[in-house]
């Protein structure tokens, strides 16, 4: 029940980031990747910190701008440079073999040998998303292919190194949501203003949009991503993320007016069943949550996991 819970309150972020390119297109102005990142991270940032007024410590300041830049310095502008430049379609594809990505890292860094269910997984995760978003119409571009691959080359770092290094005595995701998202924010804000300078006049529902994307979609969905990253394996938060191209086909066939073919309807169910099944990885197979750099011993966990009640 403690672990269900964990893990559908952590498939909320993706659920929230499947609405992003919807927010996007109806709301918000066209052509401003980089303002639209910078909204999104900085101010959420901000608040968070303002919520916790907790700053980073000794090797942690250095921690939080590794991870602030892989998981949204580089992250997001990279994101936007490949759906700008690219069919969004191949871009989620690319996005989702993030498994693929957080498995070979995890070999690397972790030293955790991938097991085959979990590469037979993921890689029906992306076919399965390949099926959900993929069109016959339009062409790929290197440059935008190569920023996809970088964005989850970079998302899936960020996500290996934070479970590495665990948390720091007495923090809570909330604070390290908050560090990430500033110091992401402030690489982002001086790299927008040389490239896309001043920014856009704003009307009532584009400041709605901005609002929902930097509330939602990045204060309280990271907060909840990096709650789960502390409390699941790295391999089962990646698998949540094929659930963001997946909302966003269900969420353009509802709102938008977007026909859902067959064979769309076969992927999502292709992606979902993968989505599942990645969150059955054995528990011998887990890595201990870290503390400090300290890992704990897996029958403290076991007793500690047994006796939590969710907050």
């Amino acid at each position: 029940m403690n672990r269900a819970a964990t893990v559908l309150l952590t498939a909320l972020a993706p659920l929230s980031w499947g609405t992003t390119y919807a927010v996007t297109t109806e709301f918000l102005p066209a052509d401003r990747p980089l303002f639209t990142a910078l909204t999104r991270a900085l101010p959420a940032g901000l608040l968070l910190l303002a919520l916790v007024r907790v700053l980073p410590h000794g090797a942690w300041w250095g921690r939080a701008t590794a991870l602030g830049a892989l998981n949204i310095g580089a992250f997001f502008p990279l994101l936007f440079l490949a759906a700008y430049r690219m069919p969004g379609g191949m871009a989620a594809v690319v996005g989702s073999a993030g498994p693929l990505f957080v498995v070979a890292l995890s070999a690397l860094l972790l030293g955790q040998r991938p097991a085959a269910r979990t590469l037979l997984t993921a890689t029906v995760a992306v076919f399965g998303v390949s099926m959900v978003v993929l069109k016959a119409t339009g062409g790929l571009d290197a440059v935008g292919l190569l920023a996809a691959v970088a964005s989850t080359a970079s998302m899936s770092a960020g996500l290996v190194l934070a479970k590495k290094w665990g948390t720091p005595a007495g923090v809570g995701p909330l604070a390290l949501a908050g560090w990430q998202l500033t110091i992401g924010g402030l690489l982002i804000a001086p790299l927008a203003l040389l490239v896309e300078g001043a920014p856009p006049a704003l009307d009532g529902a584009a400041v709605g949009g901005y609002l929902y994307l930097a509330l939602a979609g990045t204060a309280v969905a990271y907060w909840l991503w990096f709650r789960g990253i502390g409390r699941l394996s790295a391999t089962q938060v990646t698998f949540l993320a094929p659930l963001s191209p997946l909302t966003a086909a269900v969420v353009g066939w509802a709102a938008l007016g977007e026909a859902l073919t067959p064979l769309q309807l076969a992927g999502t169910v292709l992606a979902f069943g993968a989505t599942v099944a990645g969150q059955l990885t054995p528990r011998r197979t887990e890595a201990a949550p870290v503390v400090e750099g300290r890992r704990e011993a897996p029958e403290k966990v076991v007793a500690r996991r047994g006796a939590a009640v969710e907050g």
